[in-house]
């Protein structure tokens, strides 16, 4: 399992905004080592929010991705309290649950 992502949920008229920082290595498969060899490809692969049980975002993620990837979206209705469930999984089978409560 990843190390834990920072999410970040505000609703405003009527719209809820949520920001998600991951930490993860990002790793292209192309970068090389200080011994000149290649460095395996680890990046994630699929990034998935869900607000009650309902996917606000499905993304698909590949190698060009950032360390450390940050995301910012938008979804119409939500309530303060309620709570945002935001999933990734990487190419290497690693996932990470994280929620939080929209402010």
């Amino acid at each position: 399992m990843g190390n834990p992502m920072k999410i970040r949920a505000g609703l405003k008229d009527g719209v809820t905004e949520v920001k998600i920082l991951m930490q993860h290595e990002m790793e292209t498969g192309l970068r090389k080592d200080g011994e000149g060899k290649l460095i395996p490809a680890w990046f994630i692969t699929e990034v998935l929010a869900q607000y009650k049980g309902k996917t606000v975002l499905d993304a698909q993620f590949g190698q060009s991705i950032s360390k450390n990837p940050y995301l910012l979206f938008r979804f119409k209705g939500g309530a303060v309290g309620e709570k945002v469930t935001v999933s990734w999984v990487d190419n290497k089978g690693d996932k990470r649950t994280d929620e939080a409560a929209i402010a």
